[in-house]
Order: C-alpha cells, then sequence, then structure tokens
C-alpha cells in the first residue's frame, strides 16, 4: 500500500460512493484443499458512502433480518481493517448491499463480503492510497485466515492460492469455455470451523500423494482437457472426513458421481458443486438431482466469472 496521505485525508472522502460488485466462489474443487478456488457468475452487489460520522448498513436479499447493520458488520469490518492497515482515520460510512451469495453454503459468502470491503475501502482511497493486487490479496486474507476463496473473488477465474513468508500469493488461470459449472444448494448450514474441525492433523502418506496427483490434472483438466474432469475430482484428503457432518450432501455426491458427473463438496459445504463438461452434462446432472434426491436442492447452473471483484467510484 503506497502513497502520499493528504492532510485531513478522512473529511476529503467524505461524499464519496463506491459501486462493489463480487462474484461467488468455489474453493478445494475436490483434491485441491486450501489451494484451489473458482469464480461463480453469482454476485453480491455493495454501494458504499463516505459520510461525516456514524454506521448505516442496509441488507437487501440474501441475510436481510439476520447479519447486524452496524460496526460488527463484515464489510464494514474489512473496510476498517483496510483503512487501518493504510493509516488512514475511517470516516462515516453508509452501506447498501443487495445479496445474492447464499450464506453458509460453501460458496465463499463470507470470502465475498471480506473482499467487498477491501474493494470498497480502494475505491474510497483512489487517488490517496494506491492498492496493488498482492495488497488486496494479503488484506483479505488476514481476516479470512487462508486465501483460497479471497482469491478467485478478487480476481476471477481459476486460481491457484499460495502463502509465502513475504504473504499470500496467487496465479489466476483462464477456465476451459466447455467447463459448465452447477451449483447444487440445499435449504441448510454448514459450519466452516466445524467443517475443519473434522479432519486429521495428519493423513496417510499415499493419500496425500493421492491428492498431489489429482490437483495437478485438476488444473490441466480445467484450463484444457475438461473430458478429464472426473478423474481429476477424485479427493482422499478432507471430504469423506466430513462426510458424517453432512449425510444429504454425501448421499447425493456419491450419486453424481455413480452416474459420472464430477460432483464435489463446495468449500467446506453443504452446497455441491458439478464440473460437468459440457451443457448437457449439466442438465443431465440436474436431471439426476430432481428424480433421486431426497431433500430439496436449488439447482444454479452457473457460469464462470473471468474478471472476479469490481469498484466504480461514482
Amino acid at each position: 500500500m503506497t502513497g502520499t496521505l493528504v492532510a485531513d485525508a478522512t473529511t476529503s472522502l467524505v461524499g464519496r460512493t463506491v459501486h462493489v460488485k463480487v462474484p461467488a466462489t468455489s474453493a478445494n474443487l475436490g483434491p485441491g484443499f486450501d489451494t484451489l478456488g473458482l469464480a461463480l457468475a453469482r454476485y453480491d452487489e455493495l454501494e458504499v458512502s463516505a459520510t461525516p460520522a456514524g454506521v448505516e448498513v442496509e441488507v437487501h436479499g440474501v441475510g436481510e433480518g439476520e447479519v447486524p447493520l452496524d460496526a460488527s458488520h463484515l464489510v464494514v469490518r474489512a473496510i476498517a481493517h483496510a483503512f487501518e492497515r493504510a493509516g488512514v482515520a475511517l470516516p462515516g460510512l453508509r452501506l447498501v448491499a443487495h445479496n445474492a451469495i447464499p450464506h453458509g453454503r460453501g460458496l465463499g459468502s463470507s470470502g465475498a463480503a471480506i473482499v467487498a470491503g477491501v474493494m470498497a475501502a480502494k475505491g474510497l482511497l483512489d487517488g490517496v492510497v494506491d492498492f496493488s493486487a498482492d495488497d488486496l490479496l494479503e488484506l483479505a486474507t488476514e481476516l479470512e485466515g487462508h486465501p483460497d476463496n479471497v482469491a478467485p473473488a478478487l480476481f476471477g477465474g481459476l486460481t491457484i492460492a499460495w502463502v509465502t513468508p513475504e504473504g499470500p500469493r496467487h496465479k489466476k488461470l483462464i477456465v476451459h469455455r466447455g467447463v459448465s459449472p452447477l451449483v447444487l444448494v440445499p435449504e441448510h448450514e454448514m459450519s466452516t470451523a466445524l467443517a475443519r474441525s473434522l479432519q486429521p492433523e495428519q493423513v496417510p502418506h499415499e493419500d496425500a500423494v493421492f491428492n498431489v496427483s489429482r490437483s495437478a490434472l485438476l488444473v490441466a483438466a480445467l484450463i484444457q482437457s475438461p473430458e478429464l474432469l472426473f478423474q481429476a475430482t477424485e479427493d482422499k484428503l478432507h471430504q469423506h472426513y466430513r462426510a458424517a457432518a453432512m449425510p444429504e450432501t454425501d448421499r447425493l455426491i456419491r450419486a453424481l458421481r455413480e452416474a459420472g458427473h464430477p460432483a464435489v463438496v463446495s468449500g467446506a459445504g453443504p452446497s455441491i458443486l458439478v464440473l460437468a463438461n459440457d451443457p448437457s452434462a449439466r442438465a443431465a446432472a440436474i436431471d439426476l438431482v430432481e428424480r433421486t434426491a431426497d431433500t430439496v436442492w436449488q439447482a444454479l447452473p452457473l457460469a464462470v466469472d473471468f474478471k472476479g471483484a469490481t469498484v466504480t467510484v461514482a
């Protein structure tokens, strides 16, 4: 984060308004635990204005009547964190959110909120502080705890994220046009903390090797060879450890994979991501769910988002 902080910068920001748009994400993608993430074309959109004082939050859509409407709102906390790290006092804020990303379903809603806040800060501080791509990723990761969701939310496409002594880093890749994602969203939620607590601290050596091979294959399948997606989405590192906590998800993934569909847990679950290799295969997966599922699932045929988060200064 670089720039010349103008005198009384906070006062000069009052009246600035930015519009932020952030995509949903699916992390892990099967074998790529805490490393791979995919941006999906379903969005939270927010308008954020700098005001003389106070915090005012208005939420429409997902989370309306459920999330806090004060300074504890995650987007506001992310804005405050970015301002603090930039060395600029936080002005008052008015936030209006129109949310479409489901909460607690493994589609990166918390990561999207954090990225929305970081991007809003970037827009509000335009001309005062310059944020690099690495700065944005570092700020978001500091709040999220790991970069696998915030990286695709920030940059779009397929991202590989890793952590260095200098901070988190990412590589964005363009997904093959034949990949047709399908997200299946249940009515119930799943705690990310609970999902993580179910994993052992150590795994067998052969399972680790298995996942290394599948993760490498998955990158190739997503960017070049979609016909390999079924084998590439095999996993022995995390999904079966979490299965008991989300039995409906486990049963449906088994049914989909038995029918040849590359189905995996989306993030920490309980949603399911199917990485079909063409629209007709995606339609067949939807038909299978409608015919066989014993609980209600919302089918969301989504495109891959290639732009990532955007901010427009009004």
